[in-house]
């Protein structure tokens, strides 16, 4: 078998996650943001996954993703009922994880050319 270096050039990706602050590409990002592959919306104004509202959602949907990742912090906290069902009604999957598995489910499917968008929640700091 022979490997190969492949280095992602033609979208962002996550470098690195910490309690604090994530990596995008080679710029840390302290407050909660929204990745595409094609761009990053920074300062994207929730601090905790229960203020998840219609309009909190909205730059995710204005991006057209096929699949969300929702980076809900250091673990693993669900949305309302309501926030889920934005997604679900409009045929766009959701997946909930904590930033450090969303990062790497982001870095994944981006690579492999799908439309994918993360969203991470960063504590207010």
């Amino acid at each position: 078998m022979q490997l190969s270096l492949n280095r992602p050039g033609e979208y962002l990706f996550v470098r690195k996650v910490g309690a604090t602050a994530i990596t995008v590409v080679d710029r840390d990002l302290a407050r909660s943001f929204i990745l595409a592959p094609d761009r990053a919306i920074e300062e994207w104004p929730v601090c905790d996954v229960n203020a998840l509202d219609e309009s909190a959602v909205g730059p995710i949907l204005a991006l057209a993703p096929a699949v969300v990742i929702l980076g809900s912090g250091p673990r693993i906290v669900f949305p309302s009922q309501a926030v889920l069902a934005t997604f679900l009604k409009r045929g766009i999957g959701i997946e909930v994880m904590d930033n450090a598995a969303a990062a790497r489910t982001f870095n994944v499917l981006a690579g492999e050319g799908r439309r994918v968008v993360a969203a991470f929640v960063l504590p207010a700091g």
